[in-house]
Order: C-alpha cells, then sequence, then structure tokens
C-alpha cells in the first residue's frame, strides 16, 4: 500500500471485471470546469511549480547539478556550489536523468532519449564544455547509473526488454490466455566510460534493487533477490559480487519481519552499513542502521532504541555514517558512529530535504560536509540549496514567484496508548484569525497518507495533492501520522502488526480530538480521505464510526482476505499479519471493512485505477458494491489505464474537482 509521491510508477491485476463504471473526464472537460470551479487557484498552482527530481553534488564539492521537470520533459542543469548562471546539459532528449558525477569532478554521466523516444541511453558529457556522447543502444529500462572509483566504468541497472518502468506503481500491462507470473530480472550492468557494450555481470535469475561499489572498486554490495522483482522485495537480502561477474554471496538475510535498504561501503571495505525495519513499500525506507561485516556474519543495530527513523545514508569522513532522519512529522540529517552509537543532529526542520527519490537525503561530497539538496515545505517551494550541511546556500530561484493556494500547516501533538504522536493541521487559505472569525466554525478533512511505513512531510504539493487542495476550498485538512508510521522509532513503526485498523484507528481519532481543541473546527462537518493505506483507513472508519459526514476512498482496500490473491505484492502482508492468509484467514479477516460493512452509513465516493497492482480495481468495487447493497450513498470512479500512482494531468485534475464537489455538497 504505497505512498503517492515521488519515484517509479506500478503495476496491477488486468481486466478482472467488466462494468459500467464511471469514466474520468477528457482533459478538455476537465480543463473547462476547473476554469470556473473554486479550486481555480489552487489547481494553478499545483502546476506552476518546477519540481526537481534529483540533486547531485561533485565530489570535490565546488559544482552542483540537478534535474528539473518541465513540462515539456525533465532537463539536466549545472552550477557552481558558490552560484552563478546555470548551464543546460543536454544530448538533445526530452527525458534526460540519473545524475552521476565522475569521481575527477570532471565528466558526469545521465540517461537520455535522444536517439530514441521513450528509450533512454547512457551518456557522459565533460562537466565544463563539449557535447555529450552515447555510450549504449539497448532497448530497455535503465537506472542508478555510479563510477567505478578509478572512473574507468559506469555501473547501471538494466531491465532488458522491459516494458514498463520499475517498482509497483507503474499501470500493470493487461494479461489474456493462460495467465504466468510476469518475470523480468533487472541486472547489474557496467559499461566502459571510454565506449563499448553494456555488459550484465549479475545472473540472469537474481533481480538487484541496489547497489553500491566497493572503494577499491573490485566489488560490489546490492540488494537483491530471486524472482518476481516487485514482489521479493520484501525478502531481499544484502549480497556481494565481483565486480567481473559471477556468483552472488549473500552476507546479510534479514528476519522475515524486516525488508532491508541503502547498502554501503565503509572506507576501508571492511563493513557494510544499511537500514532495517518493517517498511510496506518499495523506495519508502526507514528504520534503524545495521553493520555487517563485509565477508558475512551477524549483523549490529548501532542504532536501538532511536525515536526517528532512518531514511537513508552513506559514510562520511572520520569514519562515521551520516544519515537522513524522518522524526516527529520532521526531516533531520545526523551522523552516528558505529563504534559507540553515539548520534549527533546537524540539522532538522519542519520541512523536507531530499536528494533523489524518497525520504530525507542529502548528496555529499569527498570532504564529508558539503551537501547539495531539494529544500521545501508547505510554506515554501522546492529549490536547489548547496554548501556545508546547515549553512546551505539557495542556488535556484525557480519558484521565486510561487506563493502557496493554502493556508499555513502547524505540526500538533498529542498521546495515546502511552504514545506520543505528532500530525499536520492544514489551515484554510482564507482563514482569520481575528476575534470575530475565530467564533466560525469550519469543516475539516482527515487525509491519511499512504504506508503504512511512511510520514506525512511539510512537503510542497504536486498535482496528485486532492487532500492539500481542499484548503484553497476553506476546509482545515488534518494530516496524522498514526501508529505505523515512520518517524518515531522503530517500536512505533512495528506497532501495528496484527492490529491494522485499532490502534491506528484510534490514534487518528484522538487526533482529530487534539484538533478540535486547536482550532475552530465543526464537529459536525467532519469528512476523511486518503489514497492506498489511507483508502484502506477511509474505509475502515466508515465501518466504525459515524462521525464523518462523508468519505473518499482513494485505492483502498475493503476485504484482505479477498486481497491477497489479487495484488502483485502480496509479500508485503506476512510481516504486518504474522502469516499468509491461507494459514490464518481470521487475522486478515478482522482488520477488513467488508467484515463491518454493515456499520457503514457514511456517503461514500470510492477512486481507483484499473491497472493497479498494488490496490487492484476489485477492492475499490467490492465496497462500492457492499455500499451500493446496504443503501449507503456511494460513487466509483474507475481511471483508463492508471496504476496506484496516476501519471495523467486529466485524471489528476479531475480526481481535485470531484473530491472537492463531493466533499462540498456533504459538508457545507
Amino acid at each position: 500500500m504505497h505512498k503517492v509521491g515521488r519515484t517509479n510508477i506500478a503495476i496491477a491485476l488486468a481486466g478482472l471485471l467488466l462494468v459500467p463504471l464511471a469514466l474520468a473526464q477528457s482533459a478538455s472537460t476537465v480543463r473547462a470546469k476547473a476554469s470556473s470551479s473554486p479550486m481555480d487557484s489552487v489547481i494553478a498552482t499545483l502546476w506552476a511549480g518546477k519540481n526537481f527530481d534529483q540533486t547531485a553534488i561533485s565530489p570535490d564539492g565546488k559544482q552542483v547539478a540537478w534535474v528539473e521537470i518541465t513540462k515539456d520533459g525533465s532537463a539536466i542543469f549545472t552550477s557552481a556550489v558558490t552560484g552563478g548562471t546555470p548551464r543546460r546539459i543536454t544530448a538533445g532528449g526530452q527525458s534526460e536523468s540519473a545524475i552521476a558525477w565522475s569521481p575527477d569532478s570532471k565528466q558526469i554521466a545521465f540517461f537520455s532519449d535522444a536517439a530514441t523516444p521513450g528509450q533512454p541511453q547512457v551518456y557522459v558529457v565533460n562537466a565544463a564544455a563539449g557535447s555529450p556522447r552515447k555510450l549504449t543502444s539497448v532497448k530497455g529500462f535503465l537506472a542508478s547509473p555510479g563510477w567505478s572509483p578509478d572512473g574507468k566504468t559506469i555501473a547501471c541497472l538494466f531491465t532488458e526488454n522491459a516494458e514498463r518502468a520499475a517498482g509497483p506503481l507503474v499501470a500493470e500491462k493487461a494479461q489474456t490466455g493462460v495467465i504466468k507470473e510476469a518475470v523480468t530480472e533487472q541486472r547489474l550492468a557496467l559499461v566502459d566510460a571510454a565506449g563499448g557494450k553494456l555488459r550484465q555481470i549479475s545472473p540472469a535469475d537474481m533481480y538487484v534493487y541496489e547497489y553500491a561499489w566497493s572503494p577499491d572498486g573490485k566489488n560490489f554490495v546490492t540488494t537483491a533477490a530471486h524472482g518476481n522483482g516487485d514482489d521479493n522485495w520484501y525478502v531481499a537480502q544484502i549480497y556481494t559480487i565481483p565486480a567481473i561477474g559471477g556468483e552472488m554471496k549473500s552476507i546479510y538475510k534479514p528476519p522475515v519481519d524486516s525488508q532491508i535498504a541503502i547498502p554501503a561501503w565503509s572506507p576501508d571495505g571492511k563493513t557494510v552499513a544499511f537500514i532495517s525495519g518493517i517498511m510496506s513499500d518499495e523506495g519508502s525506507v526507514g528504520g534503524d542502521i545495521f553493520i555487517v561485516p563485509a565477508e558475512g556474519r551477524e549483523a549490529r543495530n548501532i542504532t536501538p532504541g532511536m525515536k526517528a527513523s532512518a531514511s537513508w545514508l552513506t559514510w562520511s569522513s572520520g569514519d562515521k555514517i551520516l544519515f537522513g532522519e524522518d522524526v516527529d512529522g520532521e526531516s533531520g540529517i545526523a551522523t552516528v558512529n558505529p563504534t559507540s552509537g553515539a548520534i549527533e543532529t546537524l540539522t532538522r526542520g519542519p520541512g523536507e530535504l531530499n536528494a533523489h527519490g524518497w525520504g530525507t537525503a542529502v548528496s555529499l561530497a569527498a570532504d564529508g560536509k558539503t551537501a547539495s539538496v531539494i529544500r521545501q515545505s508547505l510554506a515554501h517551494p522546492p529549490e536547489i540549496w548547496a554548501g556545508v550541511i546547515n549553512e546551505w546556500k539557495q542556488i535556484t530561484s525557480r519558484n521565486a514567484a510561487l506563493k502557496p493556494a493554502w493556508g499555513e500547516a502547524k505540526s500538533i501533538h498529542w498521546q495515546n496508548d502511552g504514545f506520543n504522536l505528532q500530525g499536520w493541521l492544514l489551515y484554510p487559505a482564507n482563514f482569520d484569525s481575528t476575534e470575530n472569525d475565530a467564533a466560525k466554525k469550519y469543516p475539516m478533512v482527515v487525509q491519511v497518507h499512504g504506508g503504512p511505513s511512511s510520514m506525512q512531510h511539510s512537503e510542497w504539493p504536486g498535482p496528485h495533492s486532492f487532500g492539500v487542495a481542499l484548503s484553497a476550498g476553506g476546509y482545515f485538512v488534518f494530516m496524522p501520522n498514526p501508529r505505523g508510521s515512520f518517524g518515531q522509532g522503530e517500536a512505533f513503526t512495528r506497532a501495528n502488526v496484527k492490529d491494522f485498523g485499532y490502534g491506528d484507528f484510534r490514534d487518528i481519532m484522538t487526533g482529530v480530538d487534539q484538533a478540535l481543541k486547536q482550532a475552530p473546527i465543526d464537529e459536525h462537518r467532519l469528512g476523511i480521505t486518503g489514497w492506498s493505506y489511507g483508502g484502506y483507513m477511509t474505509m475502515w472508519a466508515v465501518t466504525q464510526t459515524n462521525r464523518f459526514a462523508a468519505a473518499v476512498a482513494g485505492a483502498g482496500l475493503a476485504n484482505f482476505q479477498s486481497y491477497y490473491g489479487e495484488n502483485q505484492i502480496d509479500k508485503w502482508m506476512v510481516p504486518f499479519f504474522g502469516a499468509t492468509v491461507y494459514d490464518d484467514p481470521q487475522v486478515y479477516a478482522k482488520s477488513s471493512p467488508i467484515t463491518f460493512i454493515k456499520n457503514a452509513k457514511t456517503p461514500t465516493l470510492v477512486l481507483v485505477g484499473d491497472s493497479d497492482g498494488e490496490c487492484p480495481t476489485p477492492q475499490s468495487y467490492e465496497f462500492w458494491h457492499a455500499l451500493k447493497t446496504i443503501g449507503t450513498e456511494t460513487e466509483l470512479v474507475v481511471y483508463e489505464h492508471e496504476g496506484h500512482m496516476f501519471v495523467d494531468p486529466a485524471h489528476q485534475r479531475d480526481v481535485i474537482d470531484r473530491v472537492a464537489a463531493w466533499f462540498n455538497q456533504k459538508l457545507k
């Protein structure tokens, strides 16, 4: 159950139902509707922002590069860390991404589809000047370029003849005829930086998720698994493999209730650090930091009891591990001493700090002190910053003219069942704190994040942010981080195991009570919404309470027992439920909204993509059908060729309009 955000995009069950469902509007219809909608300002703001997919600082700490997303595609720019006019680096493609600096800071490797639209290849360009050189001519999906320590070779991840991007958010291709599990392996590959064919070095039956060069360039450390890549991420192990290719050696197999991510070599090549914890989604990383000898043996947790979730790491100068942390709804950068376990926080704040993908991270220079980062919050749109950590200087001003179309965000705290809890309360855009207006009561919508292993930051919203858009329409929007979220330590993240819908739901509802105490909210005009896990929690909420006057469930889960056999990533469920559905069906039934469907009286709008493999369409259909049967007001909208994360701008806009219209009708 993925959070919706930046990453690859995913899978689905194909064509299980042929039913007369409401269809998403055409782009022209949506634009016409938006032009007369009170959502005008927020829709314009959500689409006006310049977004950044990645930033990378040069090893010498003097230059910074970044990937900028424009309406025409993605583009790469560079600038001196001291500032100046950015220079675009391009081979002429519409999709250019994945920056990797050479060790001497003189060259940049990147991907571009200049030769064939839609098919990226590996290119190299002189960082100072000159035209890019194309190194590969492959067919398939490329990811994660990385230079060897001697600067002679570029590694990358390659899925030969792939028909879609890797990862479980992309719309799945429909299958007919004899159905077989689709297995395409993402393998570790090498390219000579001077020119030459791409050579795959990892075994054909292994799916490689991440890798890192050893300091001497003779080996790699990887996270990898046999079989289906999307599903088996949950059982991946840490392997090493010689740079010349050959057998992969497992050096760490996590327990069944933990996942692993971000392996990194120590400077002396003797130790590998990584993050391990209970994680619900590939790419959404959180947990404690472990180290294991590079030849294998037992791993050691060096951050036990940490009241934060590590989301990224690297070894810095002085043999310390620098890591990003999600903590109490905020982002931080810290170091930990592998020997003593001593943690030092370098910076922490309410905005999001990111360098690539999801989670708090920076791009670190060789000195271990200088970094580049994408900084943003609900109050400030994203920009590139660089310099000594916590002394960053702003490099770009792409969004200087952009102002929030929503209200102020405040962090609120409360307690429940012995847990310290946090969430974000977004005020209405038109809120007036004067005494007269303070007496006015506003409606509030609860928006539950995806995951559940994730955390709601204060981050600048994108076109998928239908919940934030409600603030522009005069709503409070409450975004809680209940147990099961990152940000309060590993015990907190694990506190929903075999307990979905119970403790986490109590955390949300006590958070609603806290919001009612802190702000002028009308307790009779409450709504709830969310996507993925948030969609599940919305379905669950309307079967457990009548406090909500309206609900919108996006890509939700109605019945864990049927869901187990429908989704494409069933291995995520065993760590959270303790067994397969076939071994313990009751633990799945007790957390299924459909079990309590007769209690549901709340008008509920249900939204889903027709090619969603994480939370397949039949789950939404089952919930809608049940509500319809018992006479509860409901509507189902299925969007054509959308996976778990919607990518069609017309569909994204339609979701915003439909959600606002539904709540306006029920709460205003």
